[in-house]
């Protein structure tokens, strides 16, 4: 078995201390046209895009294997599995993000789900990276609420979800992911953002509701330090070209 490594890791702390933002595409394998892969690949190789994440709430396509390979042998970019559950690991990517939903009391997500991937994952040559993952109310159920059974932390209590990313952090966590959900009608708000990123020293993700430029620079400036894109591209392959116009 192949040594695992923390390339991709260490490149998102490096970019955090060199202030650069980074960017990745969410894909979610359900939701693949495969007639269009190509279309797809040439898009996000023409984005901004520094990361590709791929996953879902709820992924039924059997085929996630064969879309890492694919994207792995046209798109130069680092593939990080954000899995719904343990039936999404795929030893095709490079990473995966080892979640735990710090905002729910439901045990499965909390570490039911974990504890049954740890010995495929002991197994893989995946980079794992332990991540505290927040659900912030949205204006809508989201998927990861209905799928996760867990209620997401109202949008005005911001000290509660600081508390829970200085606990994950305390406990361990590489990395802190902020989302709205997949689909979310608002985006989480910039002033949440900004108080947990200035009271982390770990990187900082933000994703959900975020749908144009202003919203990805407005996540930027309060302190994110990567921004996910999902349903806004997955609307519009297209989404990025609007930039330069």
């Amino acid at each position: 078995m192949q040594k695992k490594t923390e390339n991709t890791y260490q490149e998102i702390v490096k970019s955090k201390a060199d202030r650069k933002k980074l960017l990745a595409i969410l894909l979610d394998p359900d939701k693949i046209v495969w007639r269009d892969l190509d279309n797809l690949i040439l898009k996000i190789n023409q984005s901004p895009a520094s990361h590709v994440f791929i996953g879902g709430s709820l992924v039924e396509s059997n085929r996630i294997d064969e879309l890492i390979i694919r994207l792995k042998q046209n798109v130069n970019l680092p593939i990080v599995l954000f899995p719904g559950n343990p039936s999404q690991i795929s030893n095709e990517a490079d990473a995966i993000l080892f979640l735990s939903l710090l905002s729910g009391r439901n045990p499965d997500y909390l570490i039911g789900h974990q504890v049954i991937a740890a010995p495929i994952l002991k197994q893989s040559n995946l980079e794992i990276i332990s991540t505290g993952y927040i659900l912030i109310e949205s204006g809508n159920e989201t998927a990861v609420a209905r799928v996760s059974k867990t209620n997401p932390v109202a949008r005005s209590n911001g000290d509660l979800v600081l508390a829970t990313a200085q606990a994950g952090e305390m406990l361990g966590n590489k990395l802190i992911y902020l989302e709205a959900g997949s689909g979310a009608q608002q985006a989480v708000p910039f002033e949440m953002i900004a108080l947990v990123a200035q009271n982390l020293e770990i990187p900082l993700i933000v994703g959900g509701g975020i749908v144009d430029l202003q919203g990805i620079q407005k996540a930027y400036a309060a302190g994110a330090d990567l921004v996910v894109i999902g349903t806004a591209f997955e609307k519009d392959f297209n989404f990025f070209n609007h930039f330069n116009q």
